[in-house]
């Protein structure tokens, strides 16, 4: 890879000491080697070099929970309770799902997260070597596992867990290091207490870090009293799930106790805001995890329940509704908004190379065209991105170092085979 600069641009670098660097950038190979005011020393022997002069650079952005093959049921179902729309219309519509399903809804997905600025994603989902086979021809980050709901057989349960652990074996560091995987029990409520405690055990074996879903509805939260006699946080973690480096999505229904003890056990949570007020599940305690200590990042969940996978609207949404909620509006303001999408997101899969524009980390980036109304008056760059910018205003990304997105087009994906093959997809899936 050859070593070039970008002049005179715009960069939001999340480092609260100095946030936005009006100046130079320079990367060699995978990494930003510069980053500053003043011209770079070694520029007269930079050979590729870009204008920067009407773009906004900012990291890229980590989406750290999702569906990606679901974006073929992009509103398949709408305005439905969680368990309704589950039970009655994604599951039976998924068992249908073949290899080319998987294949041809994944990368409908990370088309659309490329092109709007996401440059890493966590997905959880079946038929995972389709997911990652995506991936590495994409050019973007994944981090991977095969989700597992534990409401069958033993024998079946046994299957599940042997692919989930084969896959993380086979794809963990695959794609030059893009890609990491996980250990994943789908939910306390769709999990039996053994069936957790077998992952957790190959998470202990493989030295992999967890991911499941959690308090997501409060229908849940009372199924698991019902159950078990606790609420899902003391029931996880006396599973032993958070004795591995883990983190969990949605975590919408928590006591104070139970964020205390996410804290303690260093826990982290995915906040995905669109889609819990889609599916009515509620709002997470964002501002009390925030301050007890809890690393947050945002999440999309899937095309089907939010319905887009624009990480900037769950940056907006984070913004705005934690106000009107808590009545403060000084709660999770723009700066920290914009950090959970990305230092929040690094924090939560724990790639700490990632997140923000500093020397030493990794070169994932991304710009933006500035050079819009809704860019205008140059007041606040910051409060711009938040709360006036879309991904649609996304011009150019790049993934360690290699431009992957370049004027708002796809560089390593036929997008107009994409969009033609999940169409056709999803009339099969429908019977049309």
């Amino acid at each position: 890879m050859s070593k070039w600069w970008i002049e005179n641009g715009t960069f939001v670098t999340m480092d609260e000491a100095q946030p936005v660097v009006r100046g130079h950038m320079v990367v060699d190979g995978d990494r930003i080697v510069y980053i500053g005011e003043e011209r770079p020393q070694e520029a007269d022997e930079i050979s590729v070099r870009i204008d920067g002069s009407r773009r906004v650079y900012m990291p890229g952005l980590i989406n750290t929970h999702g569906h990606a093959a679901m974006s073929l049921l992009r509103g398949f179902s709408d305005d439905e309770a969680l368990q309704t729309w589950l039970q009655d219309y994604m599951w039976p519509m998924e068992a249908k799902f073949t290899d080319a399903d998987v294949k041809w809804g994944t990368s409908l997905a990370v088309l659309e997260m490329l092109k709007s600025g996401t440059t890493t994603f966590v997905d959880m989902y079946d038929r995972m070597d389709q997911v990652a086979q995506v991936v590495e021809r994409s050019g973007m980050r994944g981090v991977l596992m095969r989700g597992a709901i534990g409401l069958c057989p033993e024998e079946v349960q046994r299957e599940k867990l042997a692919e989930a652990v084969q896959f993380a074996k086979d794809w963990n560091g695959a794609a030059d290091g893009r890609i990491a995987t996980m250990m994943s029990p789908h939910a306390p409520y769709t999990c039996p207490p053994a069936f957790i405690e077998a992952f957790v055990q190959a998470a202990h074996d493989l030295d992999l870090p967890m991911h499941t879903h959690m308090s997501e509805t409060r229908a849940e939260v009372e199924q698991n009293m019902r159950e078990y006699g606790l609420r899902p946080v003391a029931h996880l973690d006396r599973l032993g799930l958070f004795s591995r480096p883990s983190f969990v999505a949605h975590a919408v229904h928590l006591t104070d106790e139970e964020i205390a003890l996410l804290a303690e056990r260093g826990v982290a949570v995915s906040h995905n805001p669109a889609s819990n007020l889609k599916l009515a599940s509620g709002v997470a305690r964002v501002p009390e995890l925030l301050k007890a200590g809890v690393a947050v990042s945002l999440g999309t969940d899937s095309a089907a329940s939010n319905n887009n996978l624009d990480l900037f609207d769950e940056i907006r949404l984070a913004a705005l509704v934690h106000k009107g909620v808590s009545g403060d509006p000084t709660v999770v303001p723009a700066m920290q908004a914009l950090q959970l999408a990305t230092l929040g997101g690094a924090a939560t899969i724990r790639q700490p190379e990632l997140g923000a524009l500093k020397a030493g980390l990794k070169a994932d980036f991304i710009s933006l065209d500035a050079d819009q109304p809704h860019f205008y008056p140059r007041t606040d760059i910051v409060s711009h991105l938040v709360y006036s910018a879309s991904g649609r205003d996304v011009r150019d990304v790049w993934v360690d170092g290699r431009q992957v997105v370049q004027g708002g087009v796809c560089l390593l994906l036929d997008e107009e085979k994409i969009l033609a093959e999940a169409e056709a997809c999803y009339r099969r899936l429908a019977g049309a």
